[in-house]
């Protein structure tokens, strides 16, 4: 099947006076031209890549493009706009408009074919014919003109061999040596575009060498050894982590989102330039870090920024551990008993499936014996297991993130420390960060080459864990600890009237960003004590997980209720909201938050903040750290937690209505 053909081309029309607006025509024409079966999805998944990071591109062009299961071949639609919308391109509204979909899951062969066409459009002599053209056969030539060289054409990759300075034109001396990597979150359109704009650029500049890695979804091909070994600066355009950094370490850098390399590539080949002669530039130390905006310089960014980053890398990280070690501790209970957290290091210790224990082991007597409470107690342990590497692996990780593979020993470490002097996740925190900076630091030395190979396996690991160690041990350990004590037995004395404030200022987190930092940071204060298995730990979590539930579950019951309310994308999110909300999956009400944030933030706090008061009020404790209704059996009392449920979704679903009603709405006709 063509990528395009006449029936997905629109000249000269009026799709309306927003990038949503233009991209859900193109949808209902792909869907017209029988390329799609769900309109609205396309709609959906091209506008929710649309918030990540705007599509106008230079010369009045946009480029709205996604990976959905909308569509099962690769297909384009175009449409010349008679009025043009604002795509946030560099410069004004885009009047030349392509939906790019690619299939969901789809070879690399499809992409590597799109991602021909985006290049394409950095051509001046292709636009011009784009607006010049008469009839929609003549688009379609174009265009495959442009995708029928691709197939033809051999694969080659960006980044080509290292040229041999002695065959230049010019001496070594007078050639400054770039490279470059590119890359966006789908990798289909920008990575390339980037690619091609820099490459361009650098062609007509005099003592510029560039080549380019382009790290998208059809295909990587790093760039040699002895290319990076022979660069004076580096670029990093990407809205992604660069993909083995550590690769360019010390290398002098330039770093910014993928589109400024589109939009300013002289600008940043100059600073590239500006960087490699200045012995004080920003160095690549092998840390991670991703820019989603196009304006940022990234001359380095801000330290506030960048520990930001670095703490929300460590919470993502530690989640698997927290998820997997808290539902084996809620399963060791349901097989084994709610009594078994007393006695379960004896039962695995002492016994075997050869040798089940009875109902008295030792001292102890135990409502279940034989298999249940033996296989209990195995669950149990090896939920204790994962527990336990909750703080090393957030102090590892945001170590890991500041600072690269360094990083990790010390940050481990650093964590592992923190367990034992009694400092929990607060010294983890700080661990991480300190472990980070402080090999980040060393990394930075200037030292022999023979040195230098052995720094990043050997003695950035060895003083970074030392110095860690040391602060711990000596400065730090015994204050975090005092801290976290304190913290603790402030939780535990809450009760009454305290006790539903705190409820409500974590529903109020869980819903303020819906998977964001502020989200993050109640999910982590509710995780940190819940290997404690203290009530006041478990009444948080079980607060955190209830509130977490109602946004999703109550937009869903929203588009039910006023689905005139909503768009044709909404209300078809809205089918499957509902489950994700169950499964405690709060990101399944973003879409709804990014349309219309104004109205749908407010309503889902108002609901979060009620759940959460109405399940502290109640003494609700869950030995679950995930999970939602499907972990019912680890949450007592269940029907208190489930009450508190209804009743900030039923607040939610009223508030958003309302304030969609009453605040100008425009309601949207219901599809047939």
């Amino acid at each position: 099947m063509s990528t395009i053909t006449p029936s997905l081309v629109t000249l000269d029309a009026d799709f309306g006076v927003t990038p949503q607006d233009v991209i859900g025509q193109l949808a209902k024409t792909v869907a017209a031209a029988g390329r799609s079966t769900n309109a609205a999805l396309l709609t959906e998944d091209a506008c929710a890549r649309e918030a990540k990071s705007a599509t106008g591109v230079p010369g009045g062009v946009a480029i709205p493009h996604c990976r959905t299961a909308a569509v099962n071949e690769p297909t384009l639609a175009f449409a010349r706009l008679s009025r043009p919308v604002d795509f946030g391109g560099p410069d004004g509204d885009a009047d030349l408009v392509f939906l790019i979909a690619a299939p969901e899951g789809g070879g690399k062969v499809h992409l590597k074919i799109l991602s021909t066409l985006a290049r394409a459009l950095v051509r001046k002599d292709f636009i011009a014919a784009l607006r010049t053209a008469q009839t929609k056969e003549e688009i379609v030539d174009l265009v495959m003109d442009v995708l029928s060289k691709a197939k033809d054409r051999k694969p080659k990759a960006d980044a080509a061999a290292a040229p041999d300075a002695a065959s230049g034109a010019k001496a070594a001396g007078d050639i400054t040596r770039i490279v470059a990597i590119t890359a966006c979150p789908t990798g289909i359109a920008h990575t390339y575009m980037a690619c091609d704009s820099l490459k361009q650029t650098a062609e007509e500049m005099d003592g510029v060498e560039l080549q380019v890695e382009t790290q998208g979804s059809s295909s990587v091909t790093p760039l040699p050894a002895d290319v990076i070994a022979a660069a004076d600066a580096v670029i990093f355009a990407t809205d992604v982590g660069v993909k083995d950094r550590e690769r360019f370490s010390g290398k002098p850098v330039i770093e910014s989102g993928v589109k400024r390399a589109i939009n300013e590539p002289k600008k940043m080949i100059e600073e590239a330039v500006a960087a490699s002669r200045n012995p004080n530039a920003r160095k690549v130390t092998g840390a991670s870090t991703s820019s989603n905006n196009a304006e940022e310089t990234a001359a380095q960014l801000g330290w506030g920024k960048r520990i930001q980053q670095a703490v929300m890398t460590g919470v993502s990280y530690m989640i698997p551990f927290v998820a997997a070690g808290g539902l084996l501790l809620a399963l060791g209970f349901l097989v084994g008993g709610y009594d078994m957290a007393n006695g379960w290091e004896d039962i695995v210790a002492n016994h075997s499936l050869t040798n089940l224990p009875g109902h008295e082991v030792g001292d102890m007597t135990f409502d279940r014996g034989g298999f249940l409470l033996y296989f209990g107690a195995v669950l149990f342990a090896a939920g204790q297991a994962a527990m336990g590497f909750i703080v090393p692996a957030l102090s590892g990780y945001i170590a890991y993130a500041l600072a690269g593979r360094p990083g990790i020993t010390p940050g481990f470490v650093g964590g592992a420390i923190s367990l034992a002097v009694g400092a929990g996740f607060i010294g983890g925190l700080v661990t991480g960060i300190l472990a980070g900076l402080v090999a980040m630091w060393i990394g930075s030395w200037k030292v022999h080459r023979i040195i230098a190979s052995l720094m990043p396996v050997a003695i950035i690991p060895l003083l970074s864990s030392l110095i860690v160690g040391l602060s711990m041990y000596l400065f730090l350990g015994r204050p975090l600890s005092a801290l976290l004590e304190g913290l603790q037995n402030w939780l535990s004395s809450m009760s009454g009237s305290s006790a539903v404030l705190l409820g409500i200022i974590l529903g109020l987190m869980m819903c303020f960003d819906l998977g964001g930092p502020v989200n993050k940071a109640a999910y982590l204060f509710a995780t940190a004590g819940l290997s404690t298995g203290d009530d006041a730990s478990l009444k948080i979590m079980a607060a955190v997980m209830a509130a977490g539930m109602v946004p999703p579950i109550a937009l869903s019951v929203a588009t039910f209720l006023r689905p005139r309310l909503f768009t044709d994308a909404e209300r078809e999110n809205g089918k499957s909201a509902w489950l994700l909300g169950l499964s405690f999956i709060s990101e399944g009400a973003i879409p709804f938050a990014a349309a219309d944030p104004f109205r749908v933030i407010p309503a889902m706090m108002v609901g979060g903040a009620a759940t959460g008061a109405i399940s502290m009020a109640f003494g609700v404790g869950s030995r679950a750290p995930h999970g939602g209704l499907f972990v019912l059996f680890a949450i007592d009392p269940a029907w208190a937690w489930i009450a508190a449920i209804l009743v900030g979704t039923a607040v939610s679903a009223l508030a958003v209505v309302a304030l969609k009603q009453f605040t100008g709405k425009q309601a949207v006709p219901a599809r047939a």
